[in-house]
């Protein structure tokens, strides 16, 4: 298997699909928690005769809330979490059958449960869970108009229903280490994938377009791997999986490794441009070296030495080409600086690699460490912001959307009013600004569409034959939470068909008449939801968006700021996770525009188009810092530092500078060019053949950093200071 993924790349994308199967983990976990609960509990209920499926119903619910709807971050904090679904459901369903007879006092507590839902996770993720069950349980209950008399057999569903999620959720599958050895798994495949392709561009001599987008596709993803990876590192899994092994090891090798990728992609366009690969030794070297890293399965238990050493020799041959081209050429070639980019980053790899293969076999400390970085590092609190808090705005919101949801219900639909309801409270869940709830409410309208043809063809197909039934509704169940991460239509559009199933097999026959109805309903309730948002203390997508800038820009001056220090001092401070920070820092800033940036016309009409442009510049620059970095642990010579010193200063000013204007557009600064500073960097650099230390390497992405800051800031309205000016340092 392993040698058909590197042949055929189709084969390697669907294997690395879905890293750590933790999708389909937690939608198997879902189905499999509900129908567990639901049978054993219609197993009861026909043992003692019972006459009504009710109480199953209820009992799938609990199960399916067990796994879904728990969102804290240990397994101790989920426990307790899981315990209070259940008592809330049990209230909920008490007080909805009890109040049943009375639809006034079933809506106040329906708005009053969407209201706690949002505003007490001020205090923790758990209260989110818990309103959010109070109120589909209350749902639940006014919908199918439960029976009091039958409130112990509802217990004993939710007790059934709370065991089947502990079962599923603490026992079954309890062990997390397994979910990051198989992410690992999928990162080394989707490397293996665009190495191959690579590969195959090197080899072609004509340029594919085809070719060309596929590899950019892949390094994102690949990209978008290396930080969910990052996330999922934790001690404890990665002490049952290799004990020999620090977090610290494993993240900085899946960072060059990304990186190395990211790298080799960029720079091989620029040296099929400038036809260097007509030149057979250099095309072949490169092919060696990249050939000889897709065929390292560093973590693999029958790992062959070998392959670690191949690349190690390719590095050499490259390297004294290098040094050859150096040496002879008085003015070296554009490509020279291409290459010499990618045997450092390579090497980086290799000794990341030759470390973990190290720790693996107990023999850790034959390895020089090459950084030497804490898994978690300690962050500066941040001040309170002014003004009302999300939680607060959220439940206000709530407050109106809730009332305006039941009235519409009750105009529309009164034999169903809450249908709306429950459109509204689900559109408003994530959605902070107004763009973000338009885009969720126009994906579940789309998708609610689709899935009630779909949904009321196959019923309607299918109907009367009850097992087909219910295996189709667990499947669409399945596939609704299995997609749910990649595409909230195709989610949404699995929740309608699953909702077309039950309908026929509880009222016994569906009509097209009342398919149409819930989508009307859903549509309604999602326009509800859009207008409360773009109404009722609005959170403009544009001041979101300059929030998450903000918070980057923030991230990024620490980050430079350690970075530079290390240049001072032999101790130096973690970077990679900073690194992987900021990568989700903009990603952070695409989710946030998607609204905006999918006007036609946006990127080009807009400042944000302009501001996303030139931050995923500086985000690629700064990861450079990090795969380019200086990592002896030593500081540069002392004639350098004092240089260094003021470069950080005036370039944190220069971020400061930013940060403001883009918060406030009257504001105007000037901003520090550091063409004196680099002038003198280059200038008292000692040679790079007669030094160990590559100075002007090292600080090279720092400028780039800098000129991208300077020309955002330019475009905000700031000024180049000149050295006439002030040297000074406010």
């Amino acid at each position: 298997m392993r040698q058909l993924h590197r042949q055929h790349i189709w084969l390697g994308r669907f294997l690395a699909s879905d890293p750590g199967r933790k999708r389909l983990e937690q939608a198997g976990k879902a189905t499999l928690s509900l129908m567990t609960a639901v049978f054993i509990t219609l197993i009861l209920l026909k043992m003692n005769q019972h006459p009504s499926i009710t109480p199953a119903i209820i009992s799938g619910m609990m199960g399916m809330f067990g796994i879904v709807i728990v969102l804290d971050g240990t397994k101790n904090k989920k426990k307790v979490t899981l315990l209070w679904i259940a008592v809330s459901v049990a209230t909920g369903v008490t007080v909805g059958s009890l109040l049943s007879p009375y639809p006034y006092a079933v809506n106040v507590l329906l708005v009053a449960a969407m209201f706690s839902a949002f505003y007490f996770t001020r205090y923790a993720i758990r209260y989110f869970s818990i309103g959010m069950a109070s109120f589909m349980s209350i749902y639940f209950s006014s919908v199918l108009k439960l029976d009091v008399s039958q409130l112990a057999w509802f217990y004993i569903g939710i007790a059934i229903g709370a065991t089947s999620a502990y079962f599923y959720q603490f026992l079954l599958f309890k062990s997390s280490t397994q979910v990051l050895k198989r992410s690992l798994i999928s990162f080394h495949i989707q490397s293996n994938v665009t190495f191959t392709i690579l590969l195959k561009a090197m080899e072609d001599p004509a340029s594919n377009e085809k070719r060309r987008k596929k590899l950019d596709r892949n390094v994102r993803k690949l990209n978008e791997y290396a930080r969910t990876l990052s996330v999922d590192m934790n001690e404890g899994d990665l002490k049952d999986l290799w004990p020999g092994m620090e977090v610290s090891e494993l993240r900085l090798y899946v960072f060059d490794a990304a990186m190395l990728i990211q790298t080799l992609s960029d720079s091989l366009k620029k040296l099929k441009e400038l036809n260097v690969f007509e030149q057979d030794e250099i095309r072949e070297v490169l092919i060696r070296v990249i050939r000889s890293l897709r065929d390292a399965d560093v973590l693999a238990e029958n790992y062959e030495p070998k392959t670690l050493e191949e690349t190690e020799k390719a590095l050499q041959q490259l390297r004294l080409m290098l040094m050859k081209v150096m040496t002879e050429e008085k003015d070296p070639p554009r490509w020279i600086y291409l290459l010499r980019r990618i045997e450092s980053i390579s090497n980086h790899v290799l000794r990341a690699a030759l470390s973990i293969q190290q720790a693996l076999k107990g023999k850790k400390e034959s390895v020089p460490q090459e950084e030497i970085e804490c898994a978690k590092e300690e962050k500066k609190d941040k001040p309170e912001l002014k003004g009302l808090k999300p939680s607060t705005r959220k439940g206000i919101q709530a407050l109106f959307a809730g009332g305006l949801a039941i009235l519409a219900g009750e105009l529309i639909a009164p034999a169903q009013p809450y249908w709306v309801l429950l459109t509204t409270f689900i559109v408003q869940m994530g959605t902070e600004t107004v763009g973000r709830t338009y885009l969720k409410a126009f994906q579940r309208s789309i998708g609610t569409v689709i899935g009630a043809l779909l949904g009321f063809g196959l019923a309607n197909l299918v109907s009367g034959v009850r097992p087909l039934e219910v295996v189709l509704l667990f499947m669409a169940l399945f596939f609704s939470y299995y997609l749910f991460s990649v595409s909230y239509t195709m989610m949404s559009l699995f929740i309608t068909m699953l909702i077309a199933f039950m309908y026929d097999i509880l009222l016994g026959g569906i009509s097209f008449g009342l398919m149409g109805a819930r989508v009307l309903d859903t549509i309604i309730g999602a326009f509800i939801a859009l207008l409360v948002s773009a109404l009722i203390f609005p959170k403009k997508t544009k001041s979101k968006v300059t929030d998450t800038f903000d918070d980057f820009f923030d991230e990024l001056s620490e980050y430079v700021e350690s970075y530079l220090d290390s240049f001072l001092k032999e101790k130096k401070k973690p970077l990679t996770v900073r690194a992987f920070d900021l990568d989700q820092k903009v990603q952070t800033i695409k989710d946030e525009a998607q609204s905006i940036l999918q006007r036609p016309g946006a990127m080009t009409k807009t400042d944000l188009g302009r501001w996303l442009t030139v931050v995923t510049a500086i985000n690629y620059y700064a990861k450079h810092l990090l795969a380019s970095s200086h990592r002896r642990n030593e500081p540069f010579p002392e004639e350098l530092q004092k240089g260094i010193v003021t470069i950080g200063d005036k370039l944190t000013q220069n971020i400061e500078s930013v940060r403001s204007m883009m918060k406030d557009p009257s504001i105007h600064h000037d901003l520090w060019s550091l063409s004196d500073e680099r002038k003198d960097i280059e200038t008292q650099a000692p040679d790079r053949l007669k030094s160990h230390i590559d100075v002007i390497h090292h600080v090279y992405y720092v400028w780039k950093i800098n000129q991208s800051i300077v020309a955002l800031g330019e475009e905000l309205g700031g000024s180049i200071r000149d050295k006439d000016k002030g040297s000074d340092i406010a």
